[in-house]
């Protein structure tokens, strides 16, 4: 009799035949490249160094395409906007010590926006681990605890028979909702250790479906179906579980308005009848949410930026769908779904009624009219214009990558995405620097597409290595770079806090003539031509630059 634990799936003939005679010269480095090619990467970001020579090296005899960017944070963006663009898990390949740490920033903005990044790092040989302290070149005493805090989840690998098992773990972990990045720690002795382990074949990390518990999205349903003022927080949650659909199924359902946070850009129409946009940082848009008598929030947490600094206090009940469990009810009392968007919002379109509410689109319309109103009675023309012109010079599908610049934070509230997964920022962690290297990963990810980048003359001295990058690869990305002399909304935040701005003033380059040193067009523009060139550049084939020389300011803050 047999059992069903009593079966194993035998080997064929030619696969026993290929695992008792594996090609010859391998080593740990092939089994790393063997198992992201099993699990289905054909693109890795990184850098090479000493301690990860062999890693290397089995990198350039594969088949993997090898994306090197001028420096670790550049290419950690990089590898974050391949991520997010794709759904996929990316390989972000680094070197131990400072190599490593200098992809910190980028993992940490990878894991404020659950980006599936796979950083695998290597170490200084075994004996100098745990407190050997030999004294080898890079040697940190605990590497690993550098990004336990930071990324989702550490993994290693201390002999070559570790590696497959290591990585599938990580694999699985960085896809599994909520995404995020992970870290991979293998020392440079195991990476070029010969083995004997035969190829690496049929990996499987299938991440695990996080569904929601059927008894909350039964008390859901009831609160909605029954409410009277209902209205949806959508967030980042909703456009990384491809949600989108759904959620504008079940608003219509309910007539319940819709605003989207800032990394939720695009998870619903922007002209949509329901549509609140984007205006969170408004008081107008505070006291609607708050009259709201059940509020559903999907995949956001309401921390600050989506909750006008924390000014917001829902007076109703609230609903909180997160897949991240550390998010549920952190800032705000709620029913809350432990759950990836998609399935919860499945869950509630099987079992919530049609409810009929005619007056919903035009308390969406005065509300929208008194935010226009409050922006018509100041000074913002000049950004209001700027906007208006990038939008429609950009193709209605092109990724959009914004940096942490005056111009981006407008764009939070009142640039229209058009699509789900097409405008990114670095508003998770809040670095400098991300517009750049992330529109470049994108352009790798979807080629045939221009992408824009966005970015104020400071943040973009952080990135500006990448024009070779740019150039080497022949990448569809123009960089549109706002020079107002200096960190700019610094200045202005300083300014109106102490009189007087420190540090924020900068001497910058000719950018013009710096892109064109590395061989990529590059012009000038102006507000009132912005719209034209902008075209002409995004039309282009390859890299190129447009310089705004222009002070910005933004829209009066209702927080305080």
């Amino acid at each position: 009799m047999t059992h069903d634990h009593d079966l194993v799936l035998r080997p064929t003939e030619a696969q026993t035949a290929a695992a008792l005679a594996p090609p010859p010269g391998r080593t740990g480095g092939d089994l790393v490249v063997e198992t992201l090619h099993s699990l289905g990467a054909h693109t890795v970001f990184g850098l090479p160094g000493q301690h990860a020579l062999a890693l290397f090296d089995a990198v350039g005899r594969s088949g993997l395409r090898l994306v090197g960017l001028r420096t670790e944070n550049n290419a950690g963006f990089a590898a974050d906007a391949y991520g997010r663009i794709t759904g996929e898990a990316v390989p972000l390949l680094l070197s131990t010590g400072p190599g490593a740490l200098m992809a910190l920033p980028a993992l940490a903005e990878a894991a404020a926006a659950s980006a599936p990044v796979l950083a695998i790092s290597s170490q200084v040989p075994t004996p100098g681990l745990g407190g050997g302290r030999r004294g080898h070149l890079h040697e940190l005493r605990d590497q690993a605890a550098s990004f336990r805090e930071v990324v989702k989840s550490v993994h290693t690998a201390r002999t070559p028979s570790q590696i497959p098992s290591v990585i599938a773990e990580a694999w699985e972990s960085a896809l599994t909702a909520p995404f995020g990045p992970v870290w991979v720690e293998i020392p440079e002795d195991v990476l070029a250790a010969p083995t004997v382990i035969p190829q690496v074949t049929g990996m499987d990390a299938t991440p695990h479906e996080l569904a929601p518990r059927p008894e909350l999205t039964a008390v859901a349903a009831h609160w909605l179906a029954n409410a009277s003022r209902p209205v949806i927080i959508a967030g980042g949650g909703v456009v990384r579980a491809d949600a989108a659909g759904k959620l504008k199924q079940l608003a219509e359902r309910l007539n319940a308005p819709v605003v989207t946070t800032f990394g939720g850009k695009g998870a619903f129409p922007w002209t949509h009848p329901l549509s609140l946009q984007s205006w969170l940082e408004d008081r107008h848009m505070t006291d609607f949410l708050e009259d709201a008598d059940v509020l559903l929030v999907v995949g956001s947490g309401l921390g600050e930026l989506s909750s006008n600094y924390h000014t917001f206090f829902p007076t109703g009940r609230v609903v909180q769908i997160e897949a991240d469990l550390g998010k549920l009810e952190s800032n705000h009392p709620a029913l809350g779904i432990h759950a990836d968007a998609r399935l919860a919002l499945q869950a509630l379109l099987e079992t919530v009624p049609e409810r009929e509410d005619p007056t919903a689109p035009e308390r969406v319309r005065l509300l929208l009219a008194d935010i226009a109103a409050r922006l018509a009675g100041q000074d913002v023309t000049l950004e209001q214009g700027l906007l208006g012109s990038i939008r429609a010079a950009l193709p209605a599908r092109s990724p959009s990558f914004w940096d942490m610049t005056i111009l981006s934070y407008w764009a939070w509230s009142a640039f229209d995405a058009k699509h789900p997964n097409t405008m990114h920022s670095a508003q998770g962690a809040g670095g400098l620097g991300y517009a750049f290297p992330a529109a470049l990963g994108a352009a790798l990810a979807e080629p045939g597409a221009p992408v824009l980048a966005v970015s104020g003359d400071g943040g973009a001295m952080y990135s500006i290595a990448e024009l070779a990058t740019a150039r080497q690869h022949d990448l569809d990305v123009t960089w549109l770079i706002v020079d107002d002399g200096g960190y700019g909304i610094l200045r202005a935040y300083m300014t109106d806090a102490y009189g007087t701005p420190t540090g924020t003033e900068l001497t910058r380059p000719d950018f013009v003539a710096l892109a064109g040193s590395f061989g990529v067009p590059a012009a000038t523009t102006t507000p009132d031509t912005l719209r034209e060139d902008l075209a002409k550049a995004l039309a282009a084939p390859g890299p190129s630059v447009l310089v705004l020389p222009t002070t910005l300011q933004m829209f009066a803050p209702t927080h305080v």
